[in-house]
């Protein structure tokens, strides 16, 4: 069995606990879910590539943009909720 078929796995982990991350009611939590679905959107396309699943690869590349978008949402909402200085 190829080395690189076993990749499914820890990108199935990494993607739960990603998932487990961002229902967190602790906003760093959730920070660090996207990031962590981030890491799980790489080995996904890597396990895709190697696998030919091109839809996979599409579907990851679309995730990973939202994934983006999310972590970008987050860190807005942190500084917004920062106190003002004079």
């Amino acid at each position: 069995m190829d080395y690189l078929d076993w990749l499914q796995w820890p990108a199935m982990l990494v993607t739960i606990a990603a998932a487990w991350l961002i229902g967190s009611q602790r906003k760093s939590r959730r920070k660090v879910g996207f990031w962590v679905f981030i890491a799980s959107n790489l080995l996904w396309i890597a396990w895709g590539w190697y696998a030919h699943a091109w839809a996979l690869i599409v579907l990851q590349l679309c995730l990973a943009a939202m994934n983006i978008r999310g972590a970008r949402k987050t860190e807005q909402t942190s500084a917004d909720n920062r106190p003002q200085t004079p």
